[in-house]
C-alpha cells in the first residue's frame, strides 16, 4: 500500500467513526425522549428499551390496543400503521396533526419535546 492509500483509509475510517459517533448520540436521545414519554403515559420506563414490548406499549398508548403492533410484522401495512400510530400517539397526548407530522419525519426531536415539555398524557381518544 502507498502512504496516500493509507491517508485515504485514515479518512475513511475517521468519518466512519464520526458517523457512528453521530448515530449513538441519536439512538441515545431517542432512547431517553420516549423513556420520558413511556413514564408520562404511565408505562415503565424500561420498556423503551426492551424491543418488542416497547412497540406493544406504544400501540397501547396511541390505540387503546397494543397488539395492534402485530400489524407491523404485515409488509406495506406496516407504513400506514406505523404513521397512524404517530398521528394517534400526538393525540393521546393532546397535539395536532402538525405534531404527529413531526413524529413521523423528525421522532427523536418530538418524543423530546413529548417527553420534556409540558404535555400531559390524556389517553386514547376516539
Amino acid at each position: 500500500m502507498s502512504s496516500g492509500d493509507l491517508a485515504y483509509s485514515a479518512a475513511a475510517g475517521a468519518i466512519g467513526a464520526g458517523y457512528l459517533i453521530v448515530y449513538v448520540a441519536i439512538l441515545v436521545v431517542s432512547l431517553v425522549g420516549m423513556w420520558k414519554v413511556f413514564v408520562k403515559a404511565g408505562k415503565p420506563g424500561w420498556a423503551a428499551i426492551v424491543p418488542f414490548y416497547s412497540t406493544y406499549c406504544l400501540f397501547e398508548m396511541s390505540f387503546g390496543n397494543g397488539w395492534l403492533f402485530l400489524l407491523c410484522l404485515v409488509p406495506c401495512v406496516n407504513i400506514v400503521v406505523l404513521i397512524m400510530c404517530c398521528f394517534k400517539l400526538a393525540k393521546a397526548f393532546g397535539k395536532g396533526a402538525g405534531f404527529g407530522l413531526g413524529l413521523v419525519f423528525l421522532p427523536f426531536v418530538f418524543m423530546l419535546i413529548l417527553g420534556f415539555g409540558d404535555a400531559q398524557y390524556i389517553g386514547v381518544q376516539q
